[in-house]
């Protein structure tokens, strides 16, 4: 009990950009038969749940296979005028399941989850990953990408409604800023450019 009070501001602080929920993650639906290598390549993220480790704009992530069947990817953002960028190594969670990625972005930096809940590789990409603290709350993550800078209205608005039908709570999503000011996404134009 005393590990877990000394526990509990240090979990708070890293959440505190982020909207925690009572219970443990949820377990959506992931893509069917996800194909890694199609998945490869540059994604520019378009909306997202507020995150506090991605603060500027115009963020992306370059994924490469490896020999090794893993991938490397590197996300990159501009931050108060500065390119900032982080690598990681990708990994398929279950063999049976590959749309279950995880990434280990340093030795430092805890495992993070990395489910691709759909795609169709050309156009875009829905990801959600997810903090679970000791099954009492967790923290939602959800992205939705895509190979452009911008996306329809009507293709944001059906990505919505599949993290919605996954039980994740997206009215916090906001679109990311590639060259627009960051707003909830209920209060600007839904194609960004």
């Amino acid at each position: 009990m005393a590990c877990f009070v000394v526990m509990l501001p240090l979990l708070l602080a890293l959440v505190k950009a982020q909207v925690p929920h009572w219970g443990p993650c949820t377990e959506p639906a992931t893509q069917p038969a996800f194909n890694l290598k199609q998945f490869m390549g540059r994604w520019f993220e378009i909306a997202k749940l507020p995150a506090r480790f991605e603060k500027g704009r115009c963020i992306e992530s370059n994924f490469t296979l490896k020999v090794d069947g893993t991938a490397q990817v590197v996300s990159s953002e501009i931050l108060k005028g500065e390119l900032r960028k982080i690598g990681g190594t990708v990994i398929a969670e279950e063999p049976k399941n590959p749309a279950k990625l995880g990434i280990i972005f340093s030795h430092v930096l805890p495992y993070a989850t990395y489910w691709i809940l759909s795609t169709d590789y050309v156009n875009s990409a829905l990801v959600y990953s997810c903090i679970d603290v000791l099954r009492l709350f967790h923290v939602d993550f959800a992205w939705i990408l895509s190979r452009t800078r911008s996306l329809p209205a009507s293709a944001i608005t059906q990505a919505r409604e599949v993290f919605t039908s996954n039980n994740i709570d997206v009215s916090h999503m906001v679109l990311s800023s590639q060259g627009l000011m960051r707003s909830p996404i209920t209060s600007l134009p839904i194609s960004v450019t």
